[in-house]
């Protein structure tokens, strides 16, 4: 097998590649900003560079030529090389800055060169704590300027489009935002204008940065010349915490990470994760953010009178409980695409424990919105957990035929609209009683609602959800919830700052806390207020217990999942 020798160390490899992503997957360290796995290596921010070279070998017979000492004799390339295109072939010999003074200073130099025009402003900067040209300025570049003279200046706050924003005096030039919508959104809705030192990104003549992927570039840039219109100014990384999840816009169920401050979700980025999204998000899933602050119930209602008045979990799961054992037989359970697996598998077990049914899910289709690549015709994000869990979608005319023929006693709806969705309408649930579960006060079948029990959403909650291509996989709360379940506080962050606030501090916000609980914790509830043996046994058990009983979730529990997911076997 072929090898390499990098800093004095030897390693082995196969096939042809490329020294810097070789030297990243084995935990070595080269500062870069243009190269980007996913994308062409254009080797034009030449921050990269190391030193190569040969063993030299007797032309005649092969063996190695030593010098006086017997080391082996080793002839280096006249100039630094790229890592990031130098392709590997057996023999080499690499220094990094590590072992070279001269690449260590060939890198110091460049980043001098770098910060000649670029503006002194990380107190105010997005990008600033997680910036790598500030972090490889602090670690390699040198101890101050010797640049006197006037900066070059650039257009600033320039709206690209409606959701990015560029301050080209940052930008160094790295291309990463325009090769990504020529070569991975294929847009080409970005290009590089002017020359030398003058040069930045910016939309052809006569055209808007408004692609379905745009968003993507504000992660990409390296410098933070390209911030998010909705994020600018907002926050900083060190005050901020973050939490491992997935998006819920569609049936891809993208890997991101949900970024909360003062218990608000601020933005949604991007979680590699090769299976499912690699790098990227699209737009639709970042802007997502708002649904977990705007518009959420305080707390369960009854309504009593004809009007809704506040109540307490007990006091509602009870009142909802009576209404199931008034409708008997008659009670019909609809399921949610929206809710996590282990949700909607208690659902069913308390359908059959009261002697109801479950009619099935409702399926939330827009023909025309996917794209083949992160957007789907589905805009639910476990409308395959249901079909796994034996579920199917729920027909509007099926259901008004029902509910018109007084079939329906009671209809008990878990995290969904049907009123919303067109399957039903307002006036067609006048006379049966409606039990709740949402997320937000803008659901349309809470004005038919006898008893409202808000839901936590995605960023509240643990669950599983299995995306479009049988994948299943598990979130964590990124925010915490009023009395939250002991279960949920265990899988909070211990460093998060939403822990340790008290209402003297003045960041900190007690009406952020939403009075709202998991599906795993309120169903259990509304079954031992209705008599039945239902224990109470977290969200990690009841999975369990679903892969233990469905083929179609086998091997499906919290451990074997992680945070990468798990592909169940096919229906």
């Amino acid at each position: 097998m072929a090898s390499v020798t990098i800093d004095g160390r030897t390693y082995e490899f196969e096939g042809r590649p490329r020294l810097l992503q070789f030297c990243l997957d084995h935990g070595i360290e080269i500062p870069h900003f243009c190269y980007h796995p996913s994308m062409s290596v254009p080797a034009n921010c030449r921050q990269c560079l190391i030193d190569v070279g040969a063993l030299m070998r007797n032309r005649a017979t092969g063996a190695l030529e030593r010098d006086e000492d017997g080391a082996p004799i080793i002839r280096y390339m006249p100039k630094l090389q790229t890592s990031c295109s130098h392709t590997l072939s057996d023999g080499q010999v690499i220094h990094t800055r590590r072992t070279s003074q001269k690449v260590a200073q060939a890198q110091r130099d460049n980043l001098e060169f770098l910060l000649i025009n670029h503006p002194l402003d990380c107190p105010i900067c997005d990008q600033a704590g997680m910036c790598p040209l500030q972090i490889q300025a602090y670690k390699y570049g040198p101890e101050g300027s010797r640049f006197e003279f006037k900066k070059t200046h650039k257009p600033k706050k320039v709206k690209l489009g409606p959701r990015v924003v560029l301050d080209a005096e940052r930008c160094i030039n790295c291309t990463r935002c325009t090769r990504f919508t020529d070569e991975i959104s294929k847009s080409h809705q970005l290009t590089i204008i002017e020359r030398g030192v003058k040069n930045y990104p910016m939309t052809p003549p006569g055209m808007t940065f408004d692609e379905p992927y745009s968003m993507n570039v504000i992660d990409l840039c390296p410098v933070g010349a390209l911030t998010s219109a909705d994020f600018r100014f907002q926050a900083r990384i060190w005050e901020m915490s973050s939490a491992p999840s997935i998006t819920t816009t569609n049936a891809k169920g993208s890997n991101c990470n949900y970024w909360v401050r003062d218990n608000l979700v601020l933005r949604v980025t991007p979680r590699e994760n090769p299976a499912v999204n690699e790098f990227w998000l699209p737009d639709e899933d970042r802007m997502a953010y708002r649904r977990f602050n705007e518009d959420r119930p305080e707390g369960p209602q009854v309504r009593t009178r004809g009007a809704f008045h506040a109540a307490s979990w007990e006091d509602a799961c009870a009142y909802a409980a009576r209404l199931l054992r008034g409708a008997g037989k008659r009670a019909l359970f609809l399921a949610s695409a929206h809710a996590p697996v282990e949700d909607n598998y208690l659902l069913i077990r308390l359908a059959a424990a009261v002697g109801g049914r479950v009619a099935g899910f409702i399926e939330h289709m827009e023909p025309g919105h996917g794209d083949g690549w992160l957007r789907t015709d589905d805009r639910a994000p476990n409308s395959e957990g249901c079909r796994r869990l034996g579920l199917a979608p729920v027909g509007a005319e099926m259901l008004r035929e029902e509910i018109a023929s007084g079939a329906v006693g009671a209809l008990y709806v878990l995290d969904d609209d049907p009123v919303g969705a067109g399957l039903v309408r307002s006036e067609d649930l006048s006379d049966i009683p409606v039990i709740l579960h949402h997320y937000h006060t803008t659901n349309e079948t809470l004005l038919s609602a006898d008893v409202a029990l808000p839901s936590a959403t995605v960023a509240e909650t643990i669950g599983t959800y299995v995306n479009e291509d049988g994948r299943a996989q598990r979130v964590v709360p990124a925010k915490a919830v009023r009395g939250a379940h002991r279960t949920l506080m265990m899988q909070m962050g211990l460093s998060r700052a939403d822990r340790h606030g008290t209402p003297f501090d003045r960041w900190h916000n007690e009406s952020n806390l939403i009075n709202c609980k998991p599906g795993w914790e309120v169903l259990p509830m509304v079954a031992r207020a209705a008599g039945c043996d239902f224990m109470d046994r977290g969200p990690r058990k009841v999975m369990r217990e679903v892969a233990d009983t469905f083929e179609a979730f086998a091997g499906a529990t919290y451990k074997v999942m992680g945070l990468g997911g798990h592909s169940l076997p096919p229906r």
